[in-house]
């Protein structure tokens, strides 16, 4: 089981640079990073975890301006969003980011996609709440005809464009692996777009009846990556045992001291596991 890092990178807490040498010395194979673009100050969405939204949430850096960063100081770990949040980004300018982002990084982004919870934070891009599913998935497509065609054209219901040079095009091929993020709702895009699923999961418990269903709808085996773990060496172990591909330990945003202490702690729990 791969053992990786997630986390909210914002203006107050550790660098990416020292962030990224960090976690690679300390042999976490992937780190992936939270995306806010704002959040209104009048929202009427209710906060998934629970009562006063966290500060972290509207001081989150660009993922992909803090990726690149990071890129040019690691040469294994894999740079994932956890997610990028598809309703409120243009495709183009989107496919431009990844596939540099893969330019830059050898081979090493990986597009954590979803498609949020904040409906007022959508409604700011122009994004309809209510059709946010439908818009997503189209994106994605139009996105893969952008990495994939050298005179990409995509017409669809909400995105139309083309022919179009655009490149760069990804290091990978056919191009950077999708894992879509969401529950049961979504796993029809899992089915469609997904190398891999993105769950959050109380627990293994909670967590293997959900793999079994997204089996039955996808209709294959789809690789799992738990996002933002807090629990300890009995859930890691519940989760090895479930099959779950990688479990991505949750690093609370902090100073850079703070954050590298947490960081020791959480590479001691993953070295039982690797």
């Amino acid at each position: 089981m791969k053992i990786g890092i997630s986390t909210f990178i914002t203006d107050q807490g550790i660098r990416p640079a020292p962030l990224g040498t960090a976690l690679e010395e300390r042999a976490f194979d992937s780190l992936f990073i939270a995306e806010h673009s704002h959040i209104p100050v009048r929202r009427e969405t209710p906060y998934p975890g629970g009562g006063e939204l966290p500060e972290m949430y509207y001081r989150t850096l660009d993922p992909f301006v803090a990726l690149s960063v990071i890129a040019a100081v690691t040469r294994r770990l894999l740079l994932g969003t956890g997610i990028a949040l598809v309703p409120q980004r243009d495709p183009i300018h989107t496919a431009k980011e990844v596939a540099s982002l893969d330019l830059v990084s050898d081979g090493r982004a990986v597009f954590g996609v979803g498609v949020g919870w904040n409906r007022e934070e959508m409604r700011n891009h122009g994004a309809d709440p209510a059709t946010r599913g439908l818009l997503t998935d189209e994106r994605l497509r139009a996105i893969r005809e952008l990495w994939t065609s050298d005179e990409a054209e995509f017409h669809g219901r909400f995105v139309d464009f083309g022919p179009v040079f655009a490149w760069p095009k990804p290091v990978q091929r056919p191009h950077p692996p999708i894992y879509v993020g969401g529950g049961e709702g979504g796993f029809r895009r899992v089915a469609e777009f997904g190398d891999a699923w993105i769950a959050n999961s109380d627990g293994p418990d909670d967590l293997g009846p959900r793999m079994e269903r997204l089996r039955e709808v996808a209709g294959r085996d789809v690789p799992v990556t738990v996002y933002a773990v807090r629990g300890g060496e009995e859930h890691l172990e519940g989760y090895r045992r479930l099959g779950v591909e990688r479990v991505l330990l949750y690093l609370p945003t902090l100073p850079e001291r703070e954050s590298l202490e947490h960081l020791d702690r959480l590479a001691a729990l993953a070295d039982r596991f690797r």
